[in-house]
């Protein structure tokens, strides 16, 4: 058991790609009873690997005389998509009050990525011993929950009689919201926009994160101040109210809910001062802005498709010096490429079942040359079983095909369309689909692939090209629309940006994690952009 105890993980865990925080809750079934005169007890260790070292992260309290605890700290961990993060979970009978883990007796423990846990949202697991058998019927349950108030709340907002404040016209009202703050001052949270020359103005709807507006907290106390906007800088103050989120929420459409605007200076001066104009909430909504994690936690599924290039222009596969050469370590760049990619998106795909297919070669017995065929031949079947079985099957079918040309995109991004459009009668987020390309060159039907690619993108489905070899791709930045938007031979725009395109020459030299990091750094936001411009919450999600 070499477990380093270390309470700060070694050398930073993580990268700028953080998505959010998940908490994790633990609860322990049927644990092994280690004391002689009382039941165990236990506390729960978490450890990350780091450098391929387990470093322990935290620790959970001690349940005393508990056999089925549930404990009540939780971990905390910064998820990150694009990375494997591999956790373990150690349970340990606290015998004496020392940090060291050896002075006290193991219970068993559990190993698996954060990915497992959020694609599930609870697991239940076996606790194992050091030799791999199981810890008696002792079983771990392991919960998750992203950190993250993500509501957001839209105002309607207007005015009626507001005072004048300008000697030859009317005011040019707006509008500021403050929160209290830490140090007990006034907080600007949010401003509107000026409406010129009006003592009645209606400003457009405006939204903004509830933890900006009031910390998350509707009874908080809220502060409106409306000015007369002055080109100079020097606004004059029309007057001020306090209310809440709660208060405002009241507002509905054929209901608004007024608000006396007062300026305290004048009412201390008039008697018979009444107020400075009527603030209007015309209405007040609070809704959930989802993000990448709510819908993995929701019950999305993520579903990948591999294409490999098999075009001639790769080279005799038994030829050391082809891209499809599987060299004395077992591997290639068309392998690493899957592997990178797929044993991350893997964890979010229940059934583990992944369709291969391959274009550019000519097959047996007929060798005609298909652009989309199962590199398991079994075109009604087309599914590995787990990147282990996309391996098997691309290393077993290299014999048996004739590499050929052209390369076409075109096909395969059409199949996977074809899945992705029945998809879109969801009623909820719970599918979306991702196309691995691998290839070495220079695209033959740029015209058809520009068109599959923006209809791809009114669907649930991302495009991922990785580049093998030392061609120019040129081309393929071209698809990936960071810099511009993608247009169809037929002038059509893409609706979103849907390939992302890595050259893998980039990353020859670099830990196989980075490759990874770069393909996937795009694909949270993609999912979440799909979602939200279809309006689809996750299929299950708390109210708002």
């Amino acid at each position: 058991m070499a477990y380093t105890a270390t309470l700060t993980p070694a050398g930073p865990v993580g990268t700028q790609y953080c998505v959010c925080k998940v908490e994790l809750s633990i609860c322990g079934q049927n644990l092994l009873d280690r004391d002689v005169t009382s039941k165990s007890d236990p506390f729960c260790v978490l450890f990350m690997e780091v450098n391929g070292k387990w470093v322990e992260l935290d620790r959970t309290e001690t349940a005393v005389n508990n056999l089925n605890p549930a404990f009540a700290k939780k971990f905390v961990i910064d998820y990150h998509f694009e990375e494997v993060q591999k956790l373990k979970f150690a349970l340990f009978d606290q015998d004496k009050s020392s940090m060291q883990l050896y002075e006290h007796d193991f219970l068993g423990e559990f190993s698996c990525t954060l990915g497992m846990i959020v694609s599930s949202k609870k697991i239940t697991r076996t606790l194992l011993l050091g030799n791999g058998k199981p810890a008696g019927k002792g079983m771990i349950t392991i919960a998750a929950q992203e950190l993250s108030d993500n509501r957001v709340i839209t105002l309607s907002m207007a005015g009626r009689k507001l005072d004048k404040k300008d000697l030859f016209g009317k005011s040019d009202p707006f509008l500021e919201f403050y929160k209290p703050g830490d140090d007990g001052k006034w907080m600007l949270v949010h401003r509107t926009e000026v409406i010129k020359y009006t003592l009645d103005p209606v400003w457009k709807p405006f939204t903004v994160p509830l933890v900006s507006l009031c910390d998350g907290d509707v009874e908080k106390l809220i502060k409106v101040m409306c000015y007369d906007y002055d080109s100079d800088g020097g606004h004059d103050f029309i007057g001020e109210l306090q209310t809440s989120v709660a208060r405002m929420c009241e507002a509905q459409d054929a209901f608004p809910l007024e608000l006396e605007c007062i300026n305290p200076k004048k009412q201390k001066k008039k008697k018979n001062y009444k107020n400075s104009g009527i603030i209007i909430v015309k209405s007040c909504k609070i809704t959930r802005d989802f993000s990448f994690l709510d819908y993995i936690l929701g019950g999305c599924q993520l579903m990948f498709t591999v294409g490999i290039d098999f075009t001639a222009s790769n080279g005799n596969p038994r030829d050391p010096s082809s891209l499809h050469y599987i060299n004395p370590m077992g591997t290639n760049e068309y392998l690493s490429a899957i592997w990178a990619v797929g044993q991350i998106i893997q964890d979010y795909d229940s059934d583990k079942m992944f369709p291969a297919l391959g274009f550019g070669a000519q097959l047996p017995p007929d060798w005609k040359v298909s652009h989309e065929f199962a590199i398991n031949f079994n075109p009604t079947n087309p599914f590995c079983s787990g990147v282990e079985g996309i391996v098997q099957a691309y290393s077993a079918c290299l014999p048996h095909i004739r590499f050929y040309g052209p390369t076409n995109f075109s096909p395969i991004i059409n199949h996977v369309a074809r899945f992705a459009a029945q998809a879109t009668q969801q009623q909820a987020a719970s599918q979306y689909f991702i196309l691995l390309i691998i290839t070495d060159g220079v695209i033959s039907d740029m015209d058809e692939t520009r068109h599959a690619v923006v209809q791809a993108s009114k669907l649930p489905m991302s495009i991922i090209i990785v580049g093998v070899g030392n061609a120019d791709f040129a081309a393929m930045e071209f698809l990936d629309g960071d810099s511009r938007v993608l247009r169809s031979y037929t002038g059509e725009e893409a609706v979103r940006d849907i390939v992302q395109f890595v050259p893998f020459r980039d990353f020859r030299n670099a830990p196989k994690e980075t490759l990874a990091k770069a393909v996937l750094a795009e694909l949270p936001q993609q999912v979440v952009q799909y979602f939200k411009h279809q309006n689809l919450p996750p299929i299950t999600s708390e109210p708002a």
